[in-house]
This record gives C-alpha cells, sequence and structure tokens, in this order.
C-alpha cells in the first residue's frame, strides 16, 4: 500500500529533510508541498538538492491544502501547528515537528513559549524508556496524532532515561552541555546565525534556565521515574551546519558502582537499530551521524566525583527530527520500524 503525504513548512530545513527522507520510502507518496513567503515557488527553487521531487511546486498553507491526503507532517515555526491540525479530520496521521503538542502541561506552555496551548499529542521518541521498562513505542501503534521530539531534548533523553529507569542515576542536580549546529534554529535570516557570526566562533544562547527545551527534558525524565528531577541546561551555537554532541552528567546512586551504571545503558539500548553505545573508552562525534537516524553513545563514570558522564551525537535534523518523524510514522501505521530510515552517515 502506499500512503499520500503533504509536508507543510517544506521549504525550511526540517520539512527539506522530512521531504528527503520521504524521497526514498517505499510506501509514501509526497502529494503536497506547502509554505508562506515561497508559496508559488516550484519546491527545487528552494530545495535544490531534492531533485526526485522538481515536479512539485509550493502552494499556501492552509487547511484546505492539506486535506485528503493519509499523512499529514506539520514542520511549521512554533505556534502555528496548533490551529491547523484542529481543522485536520481525525483519521489522518497528523505529525507536528514543532513545539505545539509536546508539553503535557499548559502551565510550561505559558512559561516557556505562550499563546494558545493546543494540548499533548502521542510523543514521538520511541527508544524513551518508561519508568516500567516498557517503550514509548508501544503507545505509538495506531497513533493519529504524533508530536515529534525537540532535536536538544532527544539528545538529553535518551541520555539519561536508562540510568533514571534502573535507578542508578539521581533525577535532581543534572546537567547538560550541547555543541549544537545552527540548522537547528531554522531558515529564518537572523544576524547571530549569518556565517560571519558563527565561523570561528562558539556561542552559548538561552542561558540560566530559559531554553524551551527544559520541561520536555523533565517531562522525559519524570516518564522514565525520575522525581524531584531538575537540569542545568546549556546549548552552544558551533560552526557545524547540523549535528548535536550533548555531554550529560548526572549524579549516582549512593552505593551503586561503575559496572552497574553501564550496564543500564548496555540492557536498554542492546537491541534497538538507530541508538548504539560505544564500547568503554570510545565517544562519538556528530561527523559519524550526519545524514543518519542515528544516536550514538559514549559512557563513563568519573568515581571522583561519583558521576556519569554520557555523551550523545545525533543529526539534529534527521535522528532529532525529521528520522524521527519518519520512525514513528512507520509504527503509527504498523510497518517495519526501520523501514525508508538511513543508518549509515555520510563521511568525510
Amino acid at each position: 500500500m502506499t500512503y499520500s503525504v503533504a509536508v507543510a513548512g517544506a521549504s525550511g530545513y526540517a520539512g527539506g529533510e522530512v521531504l528527503r527522507i520521504l524521497a526514498d520510502h517505499p510506501q509514501f507518496e509526497v502529494r503536497t508541498v506547502t509554505a508562506h513567503s515561497n508559496a508559488g515557488q516550484p519546491l527545487i527553487q528552494v530545495q535544490p538538492h531534492l531533485r526526485s521531487l522538481a515536479h512539485l511546486d509550493l502552494v499556501e498553507t492552509t487547511a484546505d491544502a492539506l486535506l485528503g491526503h493519509d499523512v499529514v507532517v506539520l514542520a511549521l515555526p512554533h505556534g502555528a501547528s496548533g490551529a491547523v491540525a484542529a481543522e485536520l479530520p481525525d483519521d489522518t496521521v497528523v505529525l507536528d515537528c514543532g513545539a505545539d503538542h509536546r508539553l503535557t502541561s499548559a502551565t510550561d506552555w505559558a512559561r516557556y513559549y505562550g499563546g494558545d496551548y493546543h494540548g499533548a499529542w502521542t510523543y514521538g521518541l520511541p527508544e524513551l524508556l518508561h519508568a516500567d521498562g516498557s517503550r514509548q513505542r508501544a503507545h505509538l501503534a495506531g497513533a493519529r496524532r504524533i508530536a515529534v521530539p525537540g532535536c536538544n531534548v532527544t539528545a538529553v533523553s535518551l541520555a539519561l532515561s536508562p540510568g533514571i529507569q534502573a535507578g542508578v542515576i539521581e533525577a535532581g542536580d543534572l546537567n547538560a552541555t550541547l555543541a549544537v549546529g545552527p540548522s537547528g534554529a531554522g531558515r529564518a535570516l537572523r544576524a547571530d546565525l549569518l556565517a560571519s557570526e558563527l565561523l570561528g566562533s562558539a556561542s552559548p544562547y538561552a542561558v540560566g534556565g530559559v531554553h524551551r527545551h527544559i520541561p520536555e527534558i523533565l517531562q522525559n525524565v519524570a516518564l522514565a521515574g525520575g522525581t524531584g528531577s531538575s537540569i542545568a541546561f546549556t546549548p552552544v551555537l558551533v560552526p557545524m551546519s547540523r549535528g548535536i554532541l550533548a555531554t550529560v552528567t548526572a549524579r549516582l546512586t549512593p552505593g551503586v558502582d561503575a559496572a552497574s551504571v553501564r550496564s543500564a545503558w548496555e540492557a536498554a539500548y542492546a537491541d534497538e537499530p538507530f541508538v548504539h553505545l560505544l564500547p568503554e573508552g570510545s565517544y562519538p562525534r556528530t561527523a559519524e551521524t550526519v545524514g543518519a537516524n542515528t544516536a550514538i553513545i559514549g559512557l563513563t563514570v568519573d568515581t571522583e566525583v561519583q558521576r556519569a558522564i554520557i555523551v550523545v551525537a545525533l543529526d539534529n535534523l534527521v535522528k532529532g527530527t525529521a528520522g524521527a518523524a519518519v520512525q514513528s510514522l512507520n509504527l503509527a501505521l504498523g510497518l517495519p520500524e526501520t523501514l525508508g530510515l538511513p543508518l549509515n552517515g555520510v563521511a568525510p
């Protein structure tokens, strides 16, 4: 069976990456692509790397343009998806790559985003551990509304959830520092994202507990069984077009040894097709994940300070966004979870 797909926000980075993956998927056919300021242009004019989709033209983003498809992917700015999604039929599978449907707390939405709160959808991070040992993928089967996680959230959640669920690290006093490529901020023209500002420099942003991904991370920590959780979260823009390298640390639960810590992550990810734990002493680089739907993890214990140190690399546009969307979509439709998703990166 072939499923028809419409992608809203197809002129942006996230929308373009969704299209790149869908173009090679054997059971999806992209029939409609929409945009705002670029409406009326050929898709190939704004996404020149998508040669196989050169026959498509961008149309205005409206609910009417999205009707009549089996699947709708919303790759719109935060705050823009809720109103559009509300006009789509219940039997259409809708994936929101923005933040509008990620948070379960209306209070957190008001504090970190503002504007209308549209409620939480089924969360699209299949590997996320729950406190009872189950995983989020069980909730994605048959889902018709899916919230794709934030890219930074994916890296930090995959780093922490095995240790939280196994009880080998504490949920309080968490720390995450991330090197992030600017494509995560979208394609809109901003002075701080110009090459002349980024090249040769590393720039922290949203410092001091104000980053919008914080409540989503804590929501996932709580889902894994963490209570009283708190996190110091510091993202840093670095001059690479895509990628996240997250260094996450957590205090060990008293009495836990280093072998027990590693065992928790080994058990969690041993059978996961897209999350890979490296051997002791090895750590990932972002270059190893470019273009792939993989998260690669290095893990050690600093016995001097009794903290677990977890380093996660992923491509923010693939495993961090578009790949997660298609992986969740496969599960929702009963297709093989790995179908159409790239496992191998691009090098050099």
